[in-house]
Parts: C-alpha cells; structure tokens; sequence
C-alpha cells in the first residue's frame, strides 16, 4: 500500500505532496527531510529501494526532480518504480 509520494529537488525542497495514511502535520516535516535525505545521500549507482523506518522507499530521479514514494514492507517495489515512471511520463504529454 503507498503511504505517501513526494517530488523534491535536489536541494530537497519538497515541491509536491501526498498523504494516504494519517501523519500529524508536525511529524511531516521530519518525515520528509530523513526520506529525503536518504534518497539523496545515495550514489547514483545504488538500487532504487531503501528501508526506511517501518516501510520502503522507492524513489526515482528525473533531471532535478525526485520522486519519492513511500510503501508499506509488503509492497512490490519494481511495480512501484514503474508506476513513478508511467504518472512522470504520462504528465508531460
């Protein structure tokens, strides 16, 4: 199940994002600064997939966008990857 997405950019401003699961307004920016920060702390060669507290994320980079999305432990990461890939090129047609 996703938990959230978020697009960011490289200086890790969040740009856009989405809550499916209830998160208190104050735990939020935290939330988002860790995922971020450890998307970000990653080497361009290293997988997509991150454990991350009680869940994953799946995250993909676009020029200076990041896409990040957060789900669950039992969730199939690639269909994950590829459905960033499909929302981020099917918005720019």
């Amino acid at each position: 199940m996703i938990k959230f997405v978020l697009m960011v950019n490289q200086q890790g401003q969040t740009r856009l994002s989405r809550y499916y699961e209830s998160v208190e307004l104050s735990r939020r920016a935290a939330l988002e600064a860790d995922a971020v920060r450890c998307c970000l702390s990653r080497k361009k060669d290293q997988c997509s997939f991150v454990e991350f507290k009680d869940f994953k994320l799946v995250y993909r980079q676009y020029a200076a966008l990041i896409i990040v999305v957060g789900v669950s432990d039992g969730e199939n990461e690639l269909s994950i990857y590829e459905l960033i890939h499909n929302f981020y090129s099917g918005s720019f047609r």
